[in-house]
Parts: structure tokens; sequence; C-alpha cells
């Protein structure tokens, strides 16, 4: 017994981990009668997911992953959950109806996925390994050698959409 545990590498343990980590935070997501809990429980499914893509060599991934998914959106949930205050006594109660297919959605989400992922094992065994996909110094190549005429006409549609919002934003001057 033992010794079947020393031939596991590490890097498979703690994926073991993670995916717990994020299985059970996710499930406490739905299940978290108060909505501030239920956003806490999201952002811990963020940072392991995050982890998982340390694991996977994605370092610029996880650390865009951590800033933009569990910085500035799960604090915009939760800003704008504290700012509805939601209370119980307001909330209309759902009908049956609703629950029912509520889960028979999720149900038929589930078999869609199982469905999708069969022969997954197959595809992952087969694919070549490399470690440099996910490095920074390779993604900045790709990005501004390969694709650096798209990167800057997003970059000039970017700079019009905020020019167009401070105008839409920006006061008439007073007569």
């Amino acid at each position: 017994m033992s010794t079947l545990l020393l031939n596991i590498p590490v890097t498979q343990y703690m994926f073991y981990f993670l995916s717990f980590v994020a299985i059970l935070c996710g499930m406490m997501v739905v299940i978290s009668k108060n909505p501030i809990h239920s956003i806490l429980y999201l952002i811990l499914t963020f940072f392991s997911i995050a982890g998982h893509y340390l694991l996977l060599n994605a370092q610029f991934l996880a650390v865009v992953h951590i800033i933009v998914y569990a910085g500035a959106i799960m604090v915009l949930f939760l800003y704008v959950i504290m700012m509805m205050n939601l209370n119980e006594k307001d909330e209309p109660n759902k009908k049956v109806f609703l629950k029912i297919a509520a889960v028979g959605s999720a149900g038929l989400l589930l078999l869609t996925l199982v469905g999708s992922l069969k022969g997954a094992e197959k595809m992952v065994a087969a694919a070549p390994l490399n470690t440099n996909v996910g490095l920074i110094k390779n993604l900045g190549q790709t990005l501004f050698g390969e694709f650096l005429f798209p990167f800057e006409i997003s970059s000039i549609l970017l700079l019009a959409a905020m020019v167009g919002a401070i105008m839409i934003g920006k006061k008439d001057p007073v007569k």
C-alpha cells in the first residue's frame, strides 16, 4: 500500500486536491443560502482553477485568471449583491414546475458533458507533451510576431470605444 502511494507524482496529488476543492466549492456556491457566502465560495473555486493552470505550466493564464475573475469580477458581484440588499421576505417563492425544469435541464447538461468527454482519455494520451506551452515568452512571441496586425487593430478598436464612452458620458457645457 505504501509503495503505491510513493509511485504517484506530487502533481497528481495536487490535481486531485485542487479538483476536490473546485467541485466542493462549486457545489457550495449553489447550495449556500447566503449570496455573500456563495461569492466567497466562487472565489475559492477560481483560485483552485488557477492552481490547475499552474499545474499545466500556464503561469500567465493563472495570474490573469486570478486578477480578472477572482479580483475584478467577483468584487463587482459582491458590490452588486450588497447594493441590492437581498432579503428572504422579499424573495418570491418559485413554482414547483420551475424547480423541476431546472433539475431536468441540469441533468441534460450533465448528460451532454459526460457524452462529450467520453473519449477524452485517448485524445489526452495521444497529445504530445510540450512544456513550453503556457510560458509568457512564447505568448509574447506569438502575439507580437504572427498576430501583430490583429493585436494592433484590436487596440485601435478599444481606443475608439474608450473615446466614445468619454464623449457619451461628458456633460454638455453650460450655456
